[in-house]
């Protein structure tokens, strides 16, 4: 697969996760971890059909235990991470922390073997964030230091989701099929956590249940399938900036669907976003230019 395409796989997951807000409204009101349990087990049958389509469970042998304990701390820290920050901070605040993972992808990905972080990357990644920004804290934030531990929380879910994403790629020989099963460990995990700290409750009528199965298939399923191609055969970097297509997405959803209303500032965070992924884009064609670019000979 070429590196495009691959780049171009892995942003369908950007799609799907813009879908997030909305189907996780209309699931209401079960419960995050419960909700994680049912999700992450429907994500795991998706997994299952991919590894039937794309070779059976054979390419699964020689996965380490590591492999799957590392694919399951990402997915499962990361849920787990997020939920109980937005128990302890107000969910702006927390929410805005948590949304540095794509510039932390961004800054990691420097580390990588083969990969060039220019400056372009860098000021992409903040001019989407500052575009973010505009959208989660539209009503205002106020840190303050009693919800110190949420914001904290917050941070170490942008650290483990970004950790999880740019370690990938040095387990570029480790097959998609893998995060099957890091699907269906965080849905086994997710159970405990759930019964220990929420009260079940389940759909209350078909909507409810459309929208869990729509969540299960899509952005807590084959999101991650397709986020795993581009992280580890894509353009890092831009897929970084570009994930912060996201929440704006989401953001238009809600508009769409008369959960939010429609705003100026919307319209401005669309314009950062957007500026932020063309200069990261344009900052990748020019790194990939001077590495093919032979080098010129003297005179």
């Amino acid at each position: 697969m070429s590196r495009s395409r691959a780049t171009a796989t892995g942003f369908l997951a950007v799609l799907m996760w813009s879908a997030l807000a909305v189907l996780t409204v209309g699931s209401r009101p079960v419960p995050p971890l419960q909700l994680n349990a049912m999700t992450f087990a429907l994500g795991a049958c998706v997994g299952f059909a991919w590894i039937a389509a794309t070779g059976g469970i054979g390419q699964l042998r020689g996965v380490g235990w590591r492999v799957y304990a590392f694919g399951t701390a990402g997915l499962f820290g990361y849920h787990f991470l997020y939920f109980s920050a937005l128990r302890l901070a107000p969910p702006a605040e927390a929410g805005l922390i948590a949304y540095l993972w794509p510039l932390l992808i961004v800054l990691f990905s420097g580390f990588l073997p083969g990969e060039r972080l220019g400056p372009g990357h860098v000021i992409g990644a903040l001019v989407a964030f500052a575009g973010v920004a505009l959208i989660v804290t539209k009503d205002g934030v106020a840190f303050d230091g009693a919800s110190m531990s949420g914001y904290i929380l917050a941070f170490l879910c942008a650290l483990t989701w970004a950790t999880y994403s740019v370690l990938s790629r040095r387990m570029g020989s480790v097959p998609t099929a893998a995060v099957a099963v890091f699907c269906l460990l965080t849905s086994v995990l997710s159970v405990p956590a759930h019964l220990a700290l929420e009260t079940t409750v389940w759909p209350q009528d078909a909507t409810g249940w459309i929208a869990v199965l729509a969540l299960g298939l899509g952005p807590v399923g084959l999101a991650f399938y397709v986020w795993d191609v581009g992280m580890k055969r894509g353009d890092i970097q831009l897929l970084g900036v570009a994930s912060y297509a996201a929440p704006l997405l989401s953001t238009c959803l809600l508009v769409v669907t008369g959960f939010a209303p429609a705003s100026a500032g919307l319209g401005l965070a669309a314009l950062l976003i957007a500026a932020g992924a063309a200069l990261a884009a344009r900052a990748g064609a020019r790194t990939r230019a001077a590495v093919v670019r032979p080098p010129a000979s003297g005179g």
